[in-house]
């Protein structure tokens, strides 16, 4: 069994230090998902996605903030599992949401069992997070633990507001603004991706108000400029069939899949600005199309177009912004070896990602 006694401090670096919280986690959350019936049509597919790999850098977001202001991992691990346990609750609903062909490198869940049972399986798994949750009571006291179950479901639900936002404009024929867009994105991807996990650990870990607040918005950063990345990397990766990993690891969904779907994201709203009216109407129609009608070459258009016009380079400078925001905000901290783990851990998430 993986030991607890490991600390961000005494590794080596970014890499082992994301290869140990890895496994832990994994080890963790296994243990969380009950080992009896029906395991054919509910635990066994909740096991399905973790099994694949991930990155697991929300929860590894709970231990380093944790430590920082002097908690342990111990004591940080029960929320880290539910951090992790809510990313696949959300990724088997985002995969039904938006009819999704691969994740992880695989099938999704949906299109293997059915909505469903993929359906089921991922309220379970929401389930199970309050369930780690409220273990917290034993090492945490009841008093911090029911501080972190109140910040979690602010989390949840901003998380749903941002969801709701992404695919209403979808539903509804609708293509916001950059204002929009900046307002969905810090709702859905900001909370649960950053902020969220980051104040998490820094509450377990007795943090200021003043630090909760500034570790928050380090978390936003990140988490905003880890998906307008996630975004560029869907227009050029070509490891959708390799899964991501805790260091590496591939893209592990499929290239273009963004624009089928019909995704309104940062690269779309730059591009519209970017073409001629024939070529924007072009484009409106393929996002307007069912993913099962758009063509290859349609996808290739719009990923084409997108690198020609400058819209994918506006996105990455985009990002590169947000990093800026994170890295200034780890400065204004109090002084910790945790704070060169947090750096890596910007460049690796934000800047760096190619697969």
């Amino acid at each position: 069994m993986k030991s607890t006694d490991f600390s961000a401090t005494t590794s080596s670096g970014l890499p082992e230090f994301l290869t140990e919280a890895s496994e832990l986690i994994q080890q963790q959350m296994f243990q969380s998902i009950p080992d009896r019936e029906p395991k054919e049509s509910l635990y066994n597919l909740m096991r399905d996605y973790p099994s694949r790999g991930g990155k697991k850098f929300r929860s590894a977001l709970v231990l380093l903030s944790s430590e920082w202001f002097g908690g342990t991992i111990a004591n940080a691990l029960a929320s880290a599992v539910a951090y992790e346990l809510f990313q696949n609750f959300a990724l088997i609903h985002d995969d039904i949401e938006d009819d999704s062909l691969i994740r992880r490198g695989k099938e999704t869940l949906h299109r293997m069992h059915g909505i469903p049972l993929a359906l089921n399986a991922g309220d379970t798994m929401l389930s199970l997070v309050y369930e780690v949750l409220l273990s917290n009571k034993q090492k945490l006291g009841y008093d911090l633990s029911f501080q972190i179950m109140e910040h979690f479901n602010m989390v949840a639900r901003h998380t749903f507001e941002g969801q709701a936002m992404d695919i209403g404009w979808i539903v509804h024929d609708r293509f916001p603004s950059k204002a929009e867009y900046q307002e969905m994105i810090t709702c859905k991807t900001g909370w649960y991706s950053g902020k969220g996990p980051c104040q998490c650990g820094a509450m377990i870990g007795g943090a200021a108000d003043g630090d909760i607040e500034l570790i928050g918005k380090f978390g936003e950063a990140i988490g905003i400029g880890f998906q307008a990345r996630d975004d560029v990397l869907n227009l050029l990766t070509t490891s959708e069939q390799e899964a991501p990993n805790a260091n590496a690891g591939g893209y592990g969904k499929e290239r273009g899949g963004d624009i089928a779907e019909g995704k309104r994201t940062l690269i779309v709203i730059e591009l519209f600005d970017r073409l001629s009216k024939g070529e924007a109407d072009y484009l409106h129609q393929i996002l307007l199309t069912p993913r099962e009608k758009n063509s290859e070459e349609e996808i290739e258009w719009v990923i084409k177009h997108a690198k020609t016009s400058g819209a994918l380079d506006a996105v990455i400078v985009y990002c590169e912004e947000y990093a800026r925001i994170a890295l200034d905000c780890l400065e204004a901290l109090p002084n910790h070896p945790v704070r060169d783990l947090m750096k890596e851990l910007v460049s690796y998430l934000v800047i760096d990602r190619n697969f």
